[in-house]
């Protein structure tokens, strides 16, 4: 399996993500919105970057099972209810980041939604990743 991250220097230097990824392998995981919640299905965490982390580390709780490490990811997206709030702590959040998926980044967006499927969470993260 191979992925490149694609930057190129006519764009805006990438913070915290990559332009664009190509990637080659055998196998795709496609990973369901992940939200904050805990084991008993009740969201955790009463801010952003609380709620962050726990669904960051579902996302790739979810991936570990499917076979795959951070550095397979090839895409994700995370919807807020609280856009402001992301940009506010988006140095935390990127070291929450750095922490638990290392410095592999990407492709990423963030989209503000108005609300998720549970109304207490704010952040909810899916994506793909690219296995041999």
């Amino acid at each position: 399996m191979s992925l490149h991250r694609h930057n190129p220097a006519e764009l805006s230097p990438p913070t915290g993500f990559s332009h664009a990824v190509t990637a080659t392998g055998t196998r795709l995981v496609f990973l369901a919105g992940q939200t904050a919640l805990d084991t008993e299905g009740k969201i955790v965490g009463e801010g952003l970057t609380e709620q962050f982390t726990t669904a960051l580390g579902n996302l790739l709780t979810a991936l570990r099972h499917a076979g795959g490490t951070p550095a397979d990811l090839a895409r994700v997206t995370v919807y807020t209810t609280d856009v402001d709030g992301y940009r506010e702590h988006a140095h935390e959040l990127g070291r929450i980041w750095r922490r638990l998926a290392g410095r592999d980044y990407p492709a990423m967006a963030v989209i503000g939604v108005v609300r998720l499927w549970d109304e207490q969470a704010l952040v909810e993260l899916d994506g793909f990743a690219v296995l041999e």
